[in-house]
């Protein structure tokens, strides 16, 4: 059904796109016959609305990985700033959260673990929708912060930085092969607000993996439910989409690389820097897509740098340019 309703929605974009120009061609014709400039300047405005709309769909179209089309894991974790890190950790999250509701996803906040003053130290959204993982891939990486510290009380800048990671949710259609003699679990009991249920059993899950091959192993864990069950399978699911992304990474050198650039959540290694002071600008360092409308973006308006990294990534930096 999701792939019929997907085929569907693809076809009606076309048909509709059609009708629109064939409607405004014969507007436009027939207000230059009565000498009607306030008609064609309407005419004119509607087709480059409905061009901006098609350029977007032509984008949809390079979504063609085996995974793009999935729902998608969001973990955002601080790195270098302490307090002002996690503040901005917590930025992140509403900021993604903000952009998935704008296009009619659903947000589900799989875990959290909050900062010691103020924001979080880290968090696990599921992002719910098609094309999920597909729009929200080329967000991997280290996100740089400079703006007035609201916790200094000199009223000095500071600069933070939190590292984004991407990984889609698998579905019955792929096999993830694990060990499950390598995989270690953990139970401790939930954080938040609130609720009988705090800080009573040990529901929550982590899943430690020594994965072959990689150095580091992968952790994953899950607290958004009062059933250390339900935790554990969704923890299982994580940890799926995660070798799953590794094994990506593996077969394409240029993910890799990237994968490699993110090794340090601080100087150096920042994909899209958002400034506030002293002056107002968001600039994607891959693309050199940048906007002073820094309060748009911060709301969630990242569509064109979402557009920019994935053309670039498809089709080379010159077709991200154009």
């Amino acid at each position: 059904m999701r792939e019929r309703n997907r085929l569907e929605s693809a076809i009606e974009t076309v048909v509709e796109a059609e009708r629109e120009l064939s409607d405004a061609i014969e507007i436009i014709e027939l207000a230059e016959m009565e000498d009607d400039a306030d008609m064609v300047e309407e005419a004119v405005s509607g087709l480059k609305q409905l061009a901006e709309r098609m350029r977007r769909a032509q984008l949809e179209t390079l979504l063609s990985g085996e995974a793009d089309g999935n729902d998608a894991f969001l973990e955002i974790h601080s790195g270098a700033g302490g307090t002002e890190s996690q503040d901005w950790t917590a930025m992140l999250a509403r900021m993604y959260s903000r952009w998935a509701n704008a296009h009619g996803y659903k947000v589900e906040t799989m875990e959290e673990q909050a900062g010691e003053e103020a924001g979080l130290k880290s968090t696990t959204l599921l992002v719910k929708g098609e094309n999920a993982y597909g729009w929200l891939k080329t967000e991997s990486g280290v996100h740089r912060l400079v703006r007035i510290s609201p916790f200094d009380s000199s009223a000095r800048r500071h600069t933070s930085f939190s590292s984004v990671g991407v990984y889609p949710q698998i579905d019955d259609a792929i096999e993830v092969e694990i060990d499950e003699s390598k995989v270690r679990t953990d139970t401790y009991r939930a954080s938040g607000a609130g609720g009988q249920h705090v800080n009573k059993t040990d529901s929550a899950v982590r899943l430690t993996y020594d994965m072959p091959g990689e150095e580091k192993p992968i952790v994953v864990q899950c607290q958004n439910d009062r059933s250390q069950h339900k935790n554990r399978s969704q923890a299982w699911d994580m940890l799926r989409a995660r070798v799953y992304e590794v094994e990506l990474q593996r077969r394409e050198a240029a993910a890799q690389a990237e994968a490699d650039s993110k090794t340090e959540i601080g100087w150096g290694h920042q994909i899209r820097s958002y400034v506030l002071q002293p002056y107002q600008m968001v600039k994607d360092l891959r693309t050199n897509v940048e906007t002073s409308n820094t309060s748009g973006v911060l709301d969630g308006d990242l569509d064109a740098f979402m557009a920019a990294a994935l053309a670039a990534r498809v089709g080379g930096d010159d077709e991200a340019e154009g």
